[in-house]
């Protein structure tokens, strides 16, 4: 789903939607409405989209990517809303994620699981969280 259609299906369901508890949280406490993303917005997460189709990528590592001077160049605040938009839409499993990076790396090369875990950590490697590197060695079978 692309940005624009993911905006399209919100604004639809925005507009059906019967008032409920969820629209008296204040403001600050809700998630940004379509029309308050910006255009840089926008094209931040349409570049962690399609980062996220054919790659795999930490939380950290895709922020990383999007705000970096030899990646996509956004503004470091623009990537971080771009990466939790497509956190708080459920449209990135960060486990799942890890587990991708984890046989890539397997593919074509050997690990131990302690090597694989550092790797999927380091901060030189993909940033992936403890947790995160432990559960893609699990799923690998190491």
């Amino acid at each position: 789903m692309t940005v624009t259609e993911t905006v399209t299906v919100t604004e639809t369901a925005a507009a059906t939607a019967a008032p409920t508890q969820e629209a008296e949280k204040p403001a600050s406490d809700a998630a940004p409405k379509p029309s308050d993303i910006t255009r840089s917005q926008e094209q931040a997460i349409g570049s962690a989209e399609s980062y996220l189709e054919f790659t795999h990528f930490s939380k950290k590592g895709l922020i990383g990517q999007l705000s970096s001077e030899y990646g996509e160049g956004f503004s470091e605040a623009d990537a971080t809303f771009a990466v939790e938009y497509l956190e708080d839409n459920g449209l990135v499993d960060w486990m799942e994620q890890a587990v991708g990076s984890a046989e890539s790396y397997l593919e074509f090369t050997h690990f131990s699981r302690q090597g694989l875990i550092d790797q999927l950590m380091s901060e030189y490697g993909e940033q992936f969280t403890q947790a995160q590197a432990e559960h893609a060695a699990d799923a690998v079978g190491l």
